[in-house]
């Protein structure tokens, strides 16, 4: 029998709907679907957990109401994911209101942030491409092994759902099919989210997101100049002990690449790595499901730990 009752607001979304399919399975929880319009109902139903599968616009209006009314969120928008007013004002164009609530929240990435995600009330849950790169790139700028003065290329591609489930001039059939494209390219909303994380400058680091002609998964190739002589298996030990006891992270032996199609449906995460000591040069390839490790699997680990059951529940 379930023992927590969550609602999700935006569950006609692509990540919302992903939310819907994987909480079925869940043996802990029971979902409540929800409209936009019925928060001043919210606590009469006994919610644990809210899932806001909403634009940032509708969740910085709809997780103040939800907090006040005593339910934990799980934001999966970039409402809260950065730290200041000034930093939203950037890369979102428009001002933040609540920056009391974006000191407060929780950044979602457990494999890093796990100690501040029980107690929080509030959880900015990362974005797919942030989710990817800070994966690969953390454990690496703690290491000291990337030559910062070089600098940092992610080469990020994408299926078409981590644009979102409303039509654009771009993201239609037309547009997409027989065809790769880049965009955002050097404004991406996500990059201040790697910067955060994964410890890096602007000025070290060049992303570029380009879209798949497929729907779901992530798969980024990332290039760095080491600073020092590196092999292969030297990196891919230290990520091996990084990540020891993480139960969605898999690391590829040498000479052996991930996939979208290893990590579809799945909340893994794969990474695969390759290295010349003669030049330094290091080459790291990472690969996710958007729509679950970047989104609502990753969300689902979040509730997990909100709600003090196994990570795990529901997503193996």
């Amino acid at each position: 029998m379930a023992a927590f009752r969550v609602g999700i607001l935006g569950h006609t979304g692509y990540s919302g709907a992903e939310l819907v399919k994987l909480l079925r399975k869940h043996p802990h929880v029971e979902t409540v679907l929800l409209d936009h319009g019925s928060e001043t109902g919210w606590s009469s139903l006994g919610l644990s957990v809210l899932f806001l599968a909403t634009p940032a616009e509708v969740s910085l209006e709809l997780a103040p109401a939800a907090l006040e009314q005593g339910i934990r969120v799980i934001d999966l928008s970039g409402a809260f994911r950065l730290r200041t007013p000034e930093n939203y004002q950037r890369w979102y164009g428009v001002p933040h209101p609540r920056a009391d609530l974006l000191a407060e929240a929780a950044y979602g990435l457990p494999e890093f942030c796990r100690p501040r995600i029980p107690a929080a009330r509030l959880v900015a849950n990362p974005g797919c491409y942030p989710t990817a790169a800070n994966l690969a790139l953390r454990p690496l700028v703690e290491e000291g092994l990337i030559d910062r003065a070089v600098g940092v290329v992610c080469d990020a591609k994408s299926g078409v759902s981590g644009a979102g489930k409303k039509p654009t001039a771009t993201s239609h059939f037309s547009e997409v099919a027989e065809n790769f494209s880049a965009y955002a390219v050097l404004e991406h909303r996500h990059v201040p989210e790697i910067l955060l994380t994964a410890g890096l400058q602007e000025s070290e680091f060049s992303f570029t997101a380009q879209l798949l002609p497929v729907h779901r998964g992530i798969l980024e190739t990332i290039y760095f100049r080491a600073g020092a002589p590196v092999e292969a298996a030297t990196i891919g030990e230290l990520y091996r002990r990084r990540y020891a006891g993480e139960p969605f992270m898999r690391i590829h032996p040498e000479g052996s690449w991930p996939n979208l199609h290893r990590v579809a449906h799945t909340n893994y995460c794969d990474l695969g790595v390759k290295a010349d000591p003669s030049s330094g040069r290091v080459v790291v390839v990472v690969a996710i499901d958007n729509l679950v490790k970047g989104a609502a699997g990753q969300a689902i680990q979040n509730m997990n730990l909100l709600l003090g059951i196994p990570e795990t529940a529901g997503l193996l």
